[in-house]
């Protein structure tokens, strides 16, 4: 299994100028992140719902790479996504899938079937072009360049080793460095869009 903090690290270096919707990756990716004005961080009460807004981000913006740091927790609540960004067929588009097999946000329950579904196999079967799976960052770090040079849609399922927290959530010391309508106030400004 891959270290979140570790997968991040070995990431940041091929971002280039890609909108990162950072999903569950936000407590390390908020930290490293060299383009902030590119990252927009939705927070926990966007559980299933980051894959849909960045595939609406990616289907707005065609010239600008989007990536989705999603989680199994969030995909579960709606694998209906796969199947209509297969059928969109975002060029622009990368899904990097958070499998750290439960809900760590909400102390650690196992998302159902956790041990055994295949989350690439279901994503090439929904019609992804591309999709791959790793469970250690060596083979993902050799590999990442080649993947963000794929046109795609591109589905990437990395296992995660869980960082679960059981700090009721309104006790929890907020992560975010900004909020989410500061991200996309601050990505529209970067992107030149007018409100």
């Amino acid at each position: 299994m891959i270290e979140l903090e570790a997968m991040v690290k070995a990431f940041q270096p091929h971002r280039g100028q890609a909108i990162v919707v950072s999903g569950r990756a936000n407590r390390y990716w908020d930290t490293m992140s060299q383009l902030p004005q590119r990252d927009l961080s939705l927070g926990d009460p966007a559980m299933g719902g980051h894959a849909a807004f960045a595939l609406g981000l990616a289907l707005a913006q065609p010239k600008q790479k989007v990536i989705v740091f999603d989680s199994d927790g969030d995909l579960q609540m709606s694998l209906g996504v796969l199947a209509m960004v297969a059928e969109q067929k975002p060029s622009n588009f990368y899904h990097f899938l958070l499998d750290n097999e439960c809900y760590a946000t909400t102390g650690g329950q196992p998302v159902p079937n956790a041990k055994s579904i295949a989350y690439d196999v279901v994503a090439k079967g929904c019609g992804y072009p591309l999709a791959y799976a790793y469970n250690n960052l060596e083979s993902l770090s050799v590999n990442l360049a080649r993947i963000l040079s794929e046109p795609g849609p591109v589905f990437v399922a990395m296992k995660i080793v869980p960082e679960i927290t059981n700090t009721p959530i309104g006790q929890r010391t907020p992560r975010l460095k900004r909020t989410k309508d500061q991200s996309i106030a601050d990505l529209r400004k970067e992107l030149g869009i007018r409100e």
